[in-house]
């Protein structure tokens, strides 16, 4: 099927109309239909455009994941708005700098997340200041108004283009500062138009929703199951540490996709939670955001024969994914990693070295075309010029940082981050930004942090090593506790060494790799920063 419309929210009104009785989102304790969902979505946006949102309006929504959240989403976009969704479980500090950069018109809080969001008003603007957002409730917490308030049909809502920003998602910043990346409708369309033909996404599927709703993949688990007139099935954040109750959590809803980062797969595996043939009404299993380490696959496909496996990769910056390999079979030799395929349509993915493309099999850096490239990064023209640059045949590329190569067939394989990025849990962190917040505390004189494949669930392991400045003592524990309270938890490093003196190469540089070499396990080798 084709979405067939022009901007995101408009996928839920096609599907109301069409399957108005039909589930449309299950949460932990409260279900929509289709049409309840709509008329949520609605209510939210009369209010919104009643305190002033505007065409292109930020609205910041701070709140767990759950229905009225989503609703609070598409209703900002109904609004003509659009929405930054902000990690509840983040450290005020980094939440505080989000909210800042966004500048909302309002902001959208749940009763749990409000302490958070005092805590954060408390650095900046508060309510009813000049320059101050509006602050409504997503349920009855007190607010300049709450969900009681919600109401009405359809509002005329400002025109707003498929090429203008639908919301913005913070990553990790090198700087110290987290970085917008912006993201329009017609990214998100065609990627979801190209998802739901091909992997047949269909009403009455019901599709996990798993990442958080700050993370980029849960945009496709949202507008893929809407324009398929499907179930959206929210996975408790709770279960991220449960490997058995995730696996109950996907037998007993029934789903029939499910969509994460790589490491609940291997955590799932590595506590044995799926038995032979077991969800039986699972048809697809898809991972991006990592490596799915390859016994890992090997294990879930003899695991699930019945089961349809893929690959997908792409940064934010891409939208979602840009490209995608569907596994065939149980790989034969576990050794080789999944390669990250071939273009998903409307996308382009060159291998380049000195601005060329490189011939099969020679090493070059990916870099990204086509349909799904962002337009860059929120106010920060100097960070999209470097990113964002000019390819060989003229076109917009994007510069993912990535080593990769070409096979005689066509099939990109992906070899590692040529940069200072990693990946770990599923989220891009940038280590400097780390690096800055360990800056911070006082008594540390020297500090690196550097990502180690140490063969955990996990994927990369975040290390730090830091010495101390005389007069001062700063156990690992008082460090990790001062960094927790600027980065947020998967950003914190989960190994620590206290050094006399840090390693330094020919050019007084921190010697990274030696550093690397002290953390990785033993007859381990590393590389990457």
């Amino acid at each position: 099927m084709r979405t067939d419309v022009g901007h995101l929210q408009d996928l839920l009104a096609a599907s109301a109309e069409r399957h108005a009785d039909r589930t449309a989102i299950v949460g932990t304790d409260e279900a929509m239909t289709y049409a309840e969902l709509d008329g949520a979505v609605n209510r939210v946006a009369h209010v919104l455009l009643a305190h002033g949102v505007t065409a292109g309006a930020r609205v910041c929504v701070l709140a767990e994941k759950a229905p009225w959240t989503i609703a609070a989403l598409i209703g900002t976009l109904r609004a003509g708005g659009a929405y930054v969704p902000v990690d509840p479980a983040g450290p005020a500090t980094r939440v505080a700098r989000i909210i800042g950069a966004a500048e909302p018109a309002v902001v959208l809080v749940d009763a749990p997340s409000r302490p958070l969001l005092d805590e954060v008003l408390a650095e900046l603007p508060g309510p009813g200041r000049v320059g101050g957002p509006t602050v409504g409730s997503l349920d009855d917490a007190p607010g300049e108004f709450t969900r009681a308030d919600l109401f009405g049909a359809s509002p005329e809502a400002p025109n707003v283009a498929p090429a203008d920003l639908a919301h913005l998602l913070f990553t990790s910043g090198s700087t110290g500062a987290p970085k917008g990346v912006m993201i329009t409708h017609d990214t998100v369309l065609a990627f979801v138009d190209w998802a739901v033909r091909h992997f047949g996404t269909k009403a009455g599927d019901r599709i996990s929703g798993h990442p958080p709703l700050h993370f980029d993949l849960s945009t496709f688990d949202i507008y893929a199951t809407l324009a398929a007139g499907a179930e959206l099935h929210l996975v408790p954040g709770s279960l991220g540490v449960d490997p058995r109750g995730t696996a109950a959590f996907i037998r007993d809803r029934a789903l029939t996709q499910w969509f994460s980062v790589p490491s609940v797969l291997t955590y799932l595996a590595r506590f044995d939670a799926v038995a032979q043939d077991d969800f039986p009404a699972l048809e697809r299993l898809l991972w991006c955001g990592e490596v799915l380490p390859t016994p890992v696959l090997a294990h879930w496909m003899r695991r699930l024969p019945h089961v349809r496996f893929t690959n997908l990769y792409g940064p934010t910056e891409a939208t979602i994914a840009s490209s995608f390999h569907d596994v065939p079979q149980v790989p034969a030799d576990e050794t080789v990693p999944v390669p990250i395929g071939r273009a998903c349509d409307g996308e382009r993915l060159l291998v380049l070295s000195d601005g060329r493309e490189t011939p099969p099999g020679e090493i070059g850096e990916l870099y990204l075309g086509g349909v799904g490239l962002s337009p860059g990064y929120w106010r920060d023209q100097e960070k999209t010029d470097a990113a964002f640059v000019t390819g060989p045949d003229g076109e917009r590329i994007y510069r993912t940082g990535d080593l990769a190569r070409v096979d005689d067939d066509g099939v990109v394989h992906f070899l590692g981050r040529a940069d200072s990025q990693v990946k770990s849990r599923g989220y891009r962190i940038e280590l400097g930004e780390i690096e800055a917040a360990l800056a911070t505390v006082p008594g540390i004189r020297e500090c690196a942090v550097v990502g180690v494949d140490t063969g955990g669930f996990e994927g990369t392991t975040i290390c730090c090593a830091y010495s101390v400045a005389e007069g001062h003592v700063l156990p690992a524990t008082d460090v990790r506790r001062q960094v927790g309270d600027l980065v947020p938890k998967y950003m914190v490093p989960a190994r620590w060494a206290e050094m006399d003196d840090l390693p330094h190469n020919v050019n007084g540089k921190i010697d990274r790799p030696a550093l690397r070499e002290r953390f990785a396990p033993a007859g381990a080798t590393t590389g990457g920063r």
